[in-house]
């Protein structure tokens, strides 16, 4: 089954996957159960090269640790949550900030749910934090990429955490990136969506140039569309007209391969070298008409960074995947499934520090705290902001097409260590990007 494009279809067919893996809207949590809602992006411009993803690995995962059947290093943790099966309740995050915290509320108050793995979009997370905190429930990011949610809006945090790295390490790795490949480029710009995500991404980005390439100007024109505007024909004008080489973009979603179509028309990869932050979400959807030469992460280790990856878990995680899907699982599906495994991790740690029984919240929290977990590509380290915020290490590489095999291939690919790119425990990203990134480990 291929990752829907058609968004109708997308939210028409999550009813029908979900019973696979015990879904259902609104049942009360039995004795012999985990409730774990699921909020992804199931219809909308984020559905189809993202949330849906999302939604495919994370059910992917969850199926497999209801039957026990998890390779190693999970191959002898049992079924289960802590030996509950997961119930999960999956739905669309579609609708903003004020609709989501209304469906939180909804599920926590009405539907007995016990803790929540999902969220894509850094706007929700943003608006979603602060009503955990309110409701005490247990709320593991594993996506979105604003600084913002442990920096400005929770420094404090107990229920809320989030088991990637945030917007930081992309703008480091990518500006070490630049440093080592591009040290005679003459200036960048961007393009980048006008809300938080956006907005931080090209802030740090900008920020780790100027401490890494000091002399590099940066264009004062950056392009700011509104999110899933979807049209981009007076930004790739201003583009095209820029005089700077480098165009950064962390669009993402349906926003990325409209732009990706619209700028491949006019000649836009032919005059500028881009780089952007999250496009590996759509290499395999976009095939041939990927830019080919174009600097690609994928927000950590993730997606097609992941497919030489020689592990038991990975190489379980990629051919079910690939089996069930027909493509290969993408930066959205990783991250969704380490989400998960996170629970896992921190359920069955819980459980057996308190003697085998069945562990409270607080005790699966104090369990995930400051904790090291295998994620699907690579260990998770919990070890930012008082054990609640992830760093992993990070990739950078260039895409091209592979005639032999038939399909993308990332080339030229740099590792950089967490240490390397995310800002040390206890000192705000921005902070220490201006402070010259003093104690990266790079």
């Amino acid at each position: 089954m291929g990752i829907l494009k058609r968004p109708g279809k997308a939210a028409l067919l999550a009813g029908g996957l979900a019973a696979a893996v015990g879904l259902t809207a609104g049942a009360a949590n039995a004795a012999d159960e985990v409730v774990m809602a699921v909020p992804t992006f199931l219809t909308g411009a984020g559905a189809p090269a993202f949330g849906v993803p999302a939604r495919n690995g994370a059910e992917v995962i969850i199926e497999a640790i209801n039957k026990g059947k998890l390779p190693a290093p999970y191959d002898k943790s049992g079924k289960g949550l802590a030996g509950r099966q997961i119930k999960a309740v999956i739905y669309d995050e579609s609708g903003g900030g004020v609709k989501q915290v209304a469906e939180f509320r909804n599920k926590v108050q009405k539907q007995g749910v016990d803790l929540f793995v999902g969220y894509i979009s850094s706007g929700t997370c943003a608006a979603i934090t602060p009503v955990a905190e309110e409701l005490k429930m247990l709320t593991i990011f594993p996506i979105c990429g604003t600084p913002r949610i442990f920096e400005e809006i929770n420094k404090n945090p107990k229920y809320v955490f989030r088991t990637m790295g945030h917007a930081t390490a992309d703008g480091v790795a990518e500006a070490l990136y630049v440093k080592a490949n591009m040290p005679d480029v003459k200036g960048y710009t961007g393009i980048n969506q006008n809300y938080a995500w956006g907005q931080d991404s090209w802030r740090d980005f900008d920020l780790a140039m100027k401490q890494l390439m000091p002399n590099v100007p940066a264009s004062d024109k950056a392009q700011w569309p509104k999110i899933f505007s979807g049209q981009y024909g007076a930004e790739i004008s201003a583009l095209m007209l820029s005089k700077e080489p480098l165009v950064h973009s962390s669009l993402w979603g349906g926003d990325l391969e409209a732009f990706i179509f619209q700028g491949a028309a006019r000649g836009l990869f032919r005059k500028k070298k881009l780089l952007f932050s999250v496009a590996d979400t759509s290499v395999y959807r976009l095939g041939k008409k990927a830019p080919a030469g174009a600097i690609l992460g994928a927000r950590g280790p993730y997606g097609i960074f992941a497919a030489g990856v020689d592990t038991p878990l990975n190489n379980w995680f990629r051919k079910v995947y690939q089996d069930r899907y027909s493509v290969p699982p993408v930066g959205g599906s990783y991250q969704a499934a380490q989400g998960v495994l996170a629970a896992k991790y921190a359920y069955d740690a819980a459980a057996k520090a308190n003697g085998g029984k069945f562990p409270s919240t607080d005790q699966v929290i104090a369990a995930l705290e400051g904790a090291t977990y295998q994620g699907l590509a690579a260990k998770v380290h919990m070890n930012r902001s008082n054990g609640h915020q992830a760093a992993t290490k990070h990739m950078i590489g260039v895409l091209e097409w592979d005639k032999e095999a038939g399909g993308p291939i990332m080339t030229k690919v740099t590792e950089f260590g967490p240490d390397c790119v995310m800002p040390p425990p206890g000192v705000n990203g921005t902070e220490w990007l201006k402070g010259g990134m003093k104690g990266a480990k790079c």
